[in-house]
């Protein structure tokens, strides 16, 4: 997986709706993204207003 969430991330779901096959979920305590489905396209990057998104 080429990118990771972060202890920043808000859970406001930008990422989620930026990510063209639906590769991250709510996670207990932030967003997660399920390296299964990643393409590393970096949508969720690009969105997310707290940069809380970098490559692994």
């Amino acid at each position: 997986m080429a990118y990771v969430i972060s202890d920043e991330c808000i859970s406001c779901g930008a990422c989620a709706g930026a990510c063209p096959v639906e590769a991250i979920s709510e996670g207990d305590s932030k967003y997660e993204i399920d390296a299964e489905k990643c393409i590393d396209c970096g949508s969720c990057a690009a969105g997310c207003p707290v940069e809380a998104i970098s490559e692994n």
